[in-house]
């Protein structure tokens, strides 16, 4: 079982794919430095890109743009008291008083330090617990196989949170769009609209880019940023070396946060921000002097990094075994091995064992990379960053975003295609739609499809065979306890709520 995981090592080491996960981290830190963008972002930009590139230098890219994003967004937490991404709020607690006392290079050499640390543990548990399960996997039949996807579609849409009926359009826009096309058995035209263009279907780059990218820009040129932050010459900067020591009292507080940091990861649609709130009410509550946090307490720093890092890697456990990502990024990541011919869930450790195993060193690799990139360059270099006028930014990347669109099949209607997913994004968001179900209805819309038609085929039609066997039951039953759940959950708060009124 782990004899692919090693073979897989030396080639991850060779000089194109180990540069790929360097220049990753490096770009990961500036996405995640800049307040408004993001890691799922800055990976929907990129995807287009890597189509010539082979699967572990694209898969490296992406790898160090996690990694690096999930730090970088200290930076603006502490400088600025702007959590550069979501998961970095609870960072702001501690790091922005740390900075306004003259320690901000302190907790830039925490945050990087913990951020390392909780992504090399959350990386050896993707190692450790993906290939087993999906050994289990393997054994999967047609009809198992939908029950998984109807399983991961119904994991987003009533436990990512928030209101499960626009979970579920969400879910069902994604299912739609999968089916555009030409019928894979009958050859015949859906909702194609006489757009000789759609009969291939619609990529899920386009999906991406529009969906993921296209609105955090709007967002970023709608807002100005406006701040009493800490300038970058006064941050009290000192070599990572010198600041170890102070760190030494932190090893409980690291290794509780990347327990907790991996097991929100694995659970679908927590992400890092639970995670890192999670940990910091875990450190605060164990520590000797809870009074002082929130006033410039590291430890806090510590918690809430090490945390947000240990879910970056553990999110893609369900991910690559099962299909069923555990955040957005991940989901984002599960377009980019389609991209590349790679189709998530049993069968890619079977097909493809040396790019998933070589994507798991890594992601190790960029989590050390962290240490020696970030600890050298975060703190004057990439506090710069911040001064960048927020129109010119945000016009790179809508030119970036234009050009690795087009360049996919050199037609405009992409590009029109993007924008139009890029406005039906920007409208979901302030109507609070989900995302994430969108992209995995897309992802397993037309898995689920072919799945659901071949095990028919099998029975001669008849519905029975999807029910015919233990493994297809117990994902029944775990499918409707996913959606009965949280419908019990929410009852019974609205009767302790009356009862207490």
């Amino acid at each position: 079982m782990y004899s692919d995981l090693l073979s897989a090592l030396p080639e991850v080491i060779g000089f194109s794919n180990f540069a790929a996960v360097i220049i990753g981290v490096i770009a990961g830190i500036v996405v995640g430095a800049m307040p408004g963008l993001s890691a799922t972002m800055a990976i929907s930009v990129l995807v287009p890109f890597t189509f010539g590139l082979e699967p572990l230098v694209a898969l490296g890219l992406m790898a160090g743009i996690y990694n690096g994003a999930m730090y970088g967004g200290a930076i603006p937490a502490v400088l600025l008291r702007i959590p550069g991404t979501p998961a970095a709020v609870a960072t702001t607690f501690d790091g922005y008083p740390m900075a306004q006392k003259g320690e901000g290079g302190f907790a830039l050499q925490v945050a990087v330090v913990s951020s390392a640390l909780g992504g090399i543990a959350s990386a050896f548990a993707l190692m450790l617990l993906a290939p087993p399960l999906s050994k289990v996997t393997l054994l999967f039949g047609p009809s198992e196989v939908f029950w998984v996807a109807v399983f991961g579609l119904a994991s987003i849409i009533f436990l990512l949170g928030g209101n499960p009926v626009k979970g579920l359009i969400s879910a069902c826009f994604g299912v739609f769009v999968s089916v555009i096309g030409a019928d894979p058995i009958y050859g015949t035209d859906r909702f194609t609209f006489g757009q000789l263009e759609m009969l291939d279907g619609i990529s899920i780059v386009i999906l991406l880019v529009g969906l993921y990218a296209l609105p955090p820009v709007i967002d970023l040129l709608e807002t100005p940023l406006k701040t009493d932050g800490v300038e970058s010459s006064k941050l009290g900067t000192e070599p990572i070396w010198k600041a170890m020591p102070r760190m030494k009292g932190f090893w409980k507080t690291w290794l509780r946060a990347s327990v907790i940091g991996i097991w929100i990861g694995i659970l679908p649609g927590a992400g890092g921000s639970m995670a890192a709130f999670m940990s910091y009410n875990e450190a605060r509550r164990g520590s000797k002097n809870p009074e002082k946090w929130g006033e410039g307490e590291p430890e806090g720093g510590a918690a809430s990094e090490t945390a947000n890092n240990a879910d970056t890697a553990s999110a893609l456990i369900p991910a690559l075994t099962l299909g069923i990502p555990g955040t957005a990024v991940a989901a984002v990541m599960l377009g980019g091995l389609l991209v590349h011919g790679l189709q998530p869930g049993p069968m890619l450790f079977r097909e493809n064992p040396d790019v998933v195993f070589g994507f798991m060193w890594q992601f190790l690799f960029g989590a050390i990379l962290l240490i020696l990139l970030g600890g050298s360059l975060a703190t004057n270099s990439f506090a710069r960053l911040l001064n960048l006028p927020r129109p010119l930014l945000g016009s790179v990347i809508i030119v970036l975003m234009l050009i690795g669109v087009y360049s996919i099949h050199g037609r405009m209607f992409d590009v029109y295609l993007m924008l139009g997913f890029g406005a039906v994004g920007w409208v979901m968001d302030k109507l609070k739609f989900p995302l994430p179900p969108v992209v995995l209805g897309l992802i397993l819309g037309g898995f689920a499809e072919e799945n659901l038609r071949l095990a028919l085929r099998i029975g001669r039609g008849d519905w029975g065979v999807l029910f015919q066997n233990t493994t297809s039951l117990i994902l029944v039953a775990l499918t409707v306890a996913v959606i009965v759940g949280p419908i019990v959950k929410r009852r019974m708060i609205d009767r302790r709520k009356k009862a207490e009124s």
